[in-house]
């Protein structure tokens, strides 16, 4: 229970003490009142005593940890977190770790004697691979609850059919047949009913007749899921027959269970994280709830903890429920249960159970400093939570809840603005890509923080001044519909002079968070009144400095307002000692002392908790400490890889005696576990607040190169501010990523690269693309991920594109250079020292030059590289690299063709190719770099690439089937959510499984494959693969251009007509019928090299149905070129090694 006590075994006497939150009266301890009533009476104590460290319980030598594979919408880097920390549960217990995960860019895939796991298998993650594994390692258990849907289901498969029984393999934690009970909407719904509890009216269905009826039953609309799925996947509300048949074919196609909800939309959201050990111990570790109402997925929606609008009645009602729940359904371990409750009763129903580690999991950890998975993982093993020790006062056990004195605020992060024709409307389907933290003291404050934080570019939440309200949408239109930006339409609302009851009347937003927002409204608006001359003066005179920043204003805002500069207002305010405090997370409301050094930064207090970690008196670096900034919120072009980078910076920096502070504000990473570092501010990476915290903790650097873009964009505003940025000087980082400064360095050095302008109007660009031929690539400076990058094949869109690039860089230099067809890409990854390389890595790109290296196919050590074209690269690379003086980690892109090597951009950071090279030369440059950037020792890696013999290959994980409307092709700009990474002994192995790990299906079912391809040019290209496949025994199928081609080749294939639209699947041999009825197994569909308006329009329809309906989809030449040849090889056989093995193998020239 989460109260404490004593109690006399000879005398009538017992006394209890309750935590604040622990409910002490009759809704938890019952039971006390009747031991009350026995000791009056006289009767003796029923009295269990009991030394829970002494009692017998099943030891376990070996696990095996599933973990989820790579990065997609509703499954992302929450999982690397809860992996990571299983991995140290299991380490602390002496318990031998074994670990299969393709995700090469995670931090539980690295290896590490104390934290890591003892082997890692870099294999698809597939229940006969599974098997083969554990055949091999003979674990005594498997842990499945902390790979997400991936794993649950693969360990659900293996448990039904007797397989991981018969090998004497038991399922740690929650058992099967109870994860299966809250997977399955029938029997979870059963098992409610035998406590008197209800889901929200829902019916199972297994076809597209029973899901009709279904809904009848209940009544249109409703809302139509996918069994066994992650994130809604396959879901959306159905206002009729026609739009249920639509969505149930869908969700079919990735379950084949679907569920037929009631339409609850307008109720209020809310989430309960609870915690069962094996004596029935059960405690609420966090509530959460909705900033939107149902209707719109938890992980699209706004989340608060602890719950600010729920009565004392209605929060104690729903623990209670939650408890008793969780109890009846035999969870051991971690889960989360999500209500639905009406917004004016007290009526609620069970959305859903979830008996495994999930992304508020992660969020949980993070807003109470309760590591949820860490304490799950040790249940697992039969432990209970009184024997485990609370992490944050290390003195009393784990059996508490949490109490915070603060408030926490999970904001999405979305990226549907890269994708033409998706909708930005939210619903029941996940669409997020990342998410963001904010911790402070009022509500305000937190909004504004997690603004910031979700969009760099924003000052804090403004609506018109947001330049996220649609001019073209009434007002009006823009409250009724959620979307992305409608958090922003509601804030010009208020500014508009909208009332609350107007507002809450559009949206179903709770009034208590809708009055907050309109209190920033009016701060606003009262600052706004100051503008002019003197201003500033003014509102210090009468204290409004200090109301807005405690409402969470940024310097960058107030000097907005008030017509100054962000510099003069730090300046004033700082003089005026307005300045933040820093607070503890002390979860148990300072009832024990807290010994974390998990922190956060507020103008809502007086005092701050702890003493800076350096001495303004002192000069040594090591003493004084070092800052790394992280990645900020996962988004395409910058995911788990830049927090690999950081953990193995941060664990380098304190290997060597420096005290390692990270600022971050990602709730889903490694780098925000409080652990791994000396001090965690889970604060913004904005110059405001990076400044704040430098100052304060009187730090000797920062480093800014291992989080991606965002702390590389800080670099020189941090140096113009008197920061010591480690590394390479900020003036030279500038110089590369400013696109005109760069590309005159390298004429000036002699580097080759594209023909190239920086162009002042639109007319001069386009005189430029007439000069040097079509197509032309428009280039942005400062971006990640290639935002707003495009290749404008003729006058119009080169036009369009510098608009879009324009509006993407704002007053950055944006470049116009010559886009060089059928060149091969060439990723050089590096370490240097003072302008000297100390280590390096070739990659080569699968994929021809085009497509943008994060979606990119990358072979390592490269295969077909010419001697003369790696003589190239060396030679232009360390030519950059001196005139750069660059210190630190940096990557450069190359293309070559004809011989001829040209620079396509250099990045003066970490890449999202570093965990890759790392991991398969076994050598961490980011190590070697961070011992660079803090002037120690560096011996570099012996590495020779030529001795390496073994190939890894990295492939890209695209999350299309959540991105309805998207065209699911590769191109300039990022597009892929992650990456899987395999090893192979040549580089047909390694691309087989890396590409089967990213759930990619080969075409065994009916052997039908479509063949698409929209030039000759191509079509003679692929003309040997084609014949290949025909002799494996494949039923080719063509569109009829293609059909035609391959005919006078002597290639016989079945023609399909291509569509004229969505709905041209009526004709027998009508290629979207064909896919939608599911006798495609796997579409080659090549786009590329066509400019002809109906192919784009009809290759577009077949690679979305493919994607819809669930057919295995191939759009690049030369990557369908290497999977024809791998399937010839029969590669498709995986060899089950870990990556010690290929480590391990022989080779001549060198040892390390």
């Amino acid at each position: 229970m989460s109260n404490e006590g004593i109690t006399s075994t000879n005398r009538p006497i017992f006394s209890v003490q309750f935590h604040p939150e622990a409910s002490g009266g009759p809704t938890d301890t019952a039971f006390l009142f009747d031991s009350f009533v026995k000791n009056v009476r006289g009767i003796p104590q029923d009295l269990t005593l009991l030394n829970p460290l002494t009692y017998h319980r099943e030891t376990c030598r070996k696990i095996l940890l599933i973990g989820s594979g790579g990065l997609s919408i509703g499954q992302a880097g929450e999982f690397d977190y809860s992996g990571s920390q299983c991995i140290k549960a299991l380490k602390e217990e002496g318990i031998e770790v074994i670990l299969i995960n393709p995700n090469i860019a995670t931090v539980q895939t690295s290896p590490s004697d104390t934290t890591g796991a003892d082997r890692v298998y870099f294999l698809p993650i597939l229940p006969h691979i599974v098997m083969d594994i554990i055949r091999r390692e003979h674990p005594d258990g498997i842990i499945v609850s902390m790979g997400g849907q991936t794993a649950l289901n693969v360990g659900i498969e293996l448990w039904n059919s007797g397989q991981l029984q018969a090998e004497n393999v038991k399922i740690l934690g929650t058992p099967i047949s109870v994860i299966e009970a809250t997977e399955d909407r029938e029997i979870f719904s059963k098992k409610l009913q035998e406590i008197g509890e209800s889901i929200a009216l829902s019916f199972p269905a297994a076809s597209i007749e029973g899901a009709v009826e279904a809904a009848n039953k209940i009544g249109y609309p409703v809302l139509v899921r996918a069994a066994f799925a992650l994130g809604g996947l396959g879901s959306g509300f159905a206002a009729n027959d026609d739009e249920l048949v639509a969505l149930a074919k869908k969700a079919f196609t990735t379950s084949n269970q679907i569920l037929i909800d009631q339409d609850l939309r307008g109720w209020k959201e809310v989430e309960y994280e609870v915690v069962r050990d094996c004596r029935d111990n059960c405690i609420t570790v966090c509530n959460m709830e909705n900033f939107d109402p149902l209707g719109i997925h938890t992980g699209d929606s706004i989340v608060v903890a602890p719950s600010q609008t729920l009565s004392n009645r209605e929060y104690f009602m729903l623990r209670q429920t939650g408890i008793k729940v969780i109890r009846h359904l035999g969870i051991i371990g971690e889960c989360n249960i999500q209500y639905a409750l009406h917004p004016e009763s007290e009526r609620y129903c069970i959305i859903e159970v979830n008996a495994r580690l999930s992304r508020s999991s992660a969020l949980a950890s993070k807003a109470t400093g309760y590591p949820l998975a860490y304490v799950a993982t040790k249940l697992s093993l039969g432990m209970d939570l009184v024997s485990i020790r609370n992490s944050v006062t290390k003195t009393t056990t784990a059996c508490f809840e949490p109490s915070l004195d603060y408030c926490v605020l999970k904001m999405p992060r979305w990226d549907l603005k890269k994708f033409n024709r998706v909708s930005n409307t939210l619903g029941s389907s996940m669409l997020s890509v990342g998410e963001v933290m904010s911790i402070g003291r009022t509500f305000e404050e937190v909004m504004q923080k997690a603004v910031r934080m979700v969009n760099p570019a924003l000052d804090g939440l403004e609506g018109d001044d947001s330049n996220l309200i649609a001019e073209d949408i009434s007002l009006d239109d823009q409250l009724k519909v959620p979307t992305d930006v409608r958090l922003f339409a509601v804030q010009a609302a208020f500014e508009r002079g909208y009332s609350i009851d107007r507002v809450h009347e559009l949206t179903n937003i709770d009034k208590w968070f809708l009055s907050k927002l309109k209190n920033i409204a009016s701060i606003r608006k009262s600052c706004l009144a100051h503008c002019g001359a003197g201003g500033l003066s003014q509102l210090m005179k009468e204290g409004g400095i200090r109301t807005m920043k405690v409402a969470g204003f940024s310097d960058r805002q107030i000097a907005r307002y008030v017509g100054s500069d962000e510099q003069t207002v730090r300046k004033a305010r700082i003089d005026a000692k307005i300045i933040p405090c820093v607070k503890q997370i002390d979860t148990l409301a300072a009832e024990f002392p807290a010994q974390t050094n998990y922190l956060y930064v507020t103008y809502g207090g007086n005092e701050d908790d702890i003493e800076p970690c350096g001495s303004p008196d002192s000069t040594d670096l090591k003493s004084n400490g070092v800052i790394v900034l992280g990645c900020g919120a996962y988004c395409i072009g910058s995911s788990v890889e830049f927090d690999w980078c950081a953990v193995s910076c941060v664990r380098q920096l304190r290997k060597d005696g420096f005290k390692a502070i990270v600022i971050n504000y990602n709730p889903e990473t490694v780098s925000t576990d409080y652990d791994e570092s000396d001090r965690l501010y889970f604060e913004e990476l904005t110059l405001e607040r990076v400044m704040d915290i430098y100052e304060r903790e009187h730090a000797g650097g920062i480093i800014v190169s291992v989080g991606g873009q965002i702390p590389n964009n800080l670099a020189q505003p941090l140096g113009d501010a008197g920061a010591n940025i480690l590394g390479t000087k900020p003036s030279d980082i500038n110089r590369a990523e400013d696109r005109r400064q760069f590309s005159d360095m390298l004429d000036t050095l002699g580097v080759d690269q594209p023909a190239w302008s920086v162009l002042q109007t639109s007319d001069e660009a386009v005189q430029f693309a007439r000069n040097v031929g079509y197509p032309c690539l428009v280039r942005p400076s400062f971006v990640l991920s290639g935002a707003a990058m495009r290749v404008a094949i003729d006058e119009t869109q080169l036009r369009n594109y510098l608009h879009l690039a324009a509006e993407v860089a704002a007053d950055k230099p944006v470049v116009v250079t010559k886009f060089v067809l059928n060149a091969k890409e060439i990723e050089f990854d590096a370490v240097a020292k003072d302008g000297h390389i100390l280590n390096y890595a070739i990659g080569e790109h699968l994929e021809n030059a085009g497509v943008h290296s994060g979606d990119a196919t990358v072979i390592l050590p490269a295969q077909k590289l010419y001697v003369g074209t790696i003589r190239q690269v060396k030679i232009a690379a360390a030519a950059i690299a001196k005139a750069l003086r660059i210190t630190g980690p940096f990557n450069i892109q190359f293309m070559a063709k004809g011989g001829n090597v040209m620079v396509i951009e250099c990045n003066l950071r970490a890449s999202r190719t570093f965990p890759f090279v790392s991991k398969t030369l076994n050598s961490n440059f980011i190590s070697l770099a961070t011992r660079a950037m803090c002037n120690q020792n560096c011996d570099p890696f012996r590495i020779s690439l030529l001795d390496i013999d073994f190939v890894c290959v990295k492939a890209p994980m695209f999350s299309f089937t959540r991105l309805r409307g998207a065209d699911p092709t590769l191109g300039v700009e990022m597009s892929s959510t992650g990456e899987v990474a395999c090893f192979g002994e040549n580089v047909h192995d390694a691309f087989m499984q890396a590409l089967m790990a990213t759930g990619f299906k080969l075409p065994t079912r009916t052997c039908n494959i479509l063949i698409s391809i929209a030039s000759d040019d191509f079509r003679k290209q692929f003309l040997e693969s084609a014949q290949t496949l025909a002799k494996l025994g494949y039923n080719l199928h063509a569109s009829p251009g293609t059909e035609k081609y391959y005919k006078g080749m002597g290639l016989n294939m079945t023609v399909l007509t291509k569509p004229l639209n969505e709905e041209d699947d009526k004709s027998e041999f009508s290629v979207l019928r064909y896919i939608k009825e599911g006798k495609i197994d796997m579409a080659i569909n090549i786009p590329e090299g066509t400019t002809i308006k109906d192919e784009i329009t009809a290759g577009y329809l077949i690679r979305r149905a493919s994607v819809d309906f669930g057919t295995s989809l191939i759009t690049n030449l030369q990557s369908a070129i290497m999977l024809v040849e791998a399937m010839e090889k029969g590669c498709e056989k995986a060899k089950i090694k870990h990556i010690g093995d290929f480590y391990k193998l022989p080779t001549i020239g060198w040892k390390k």
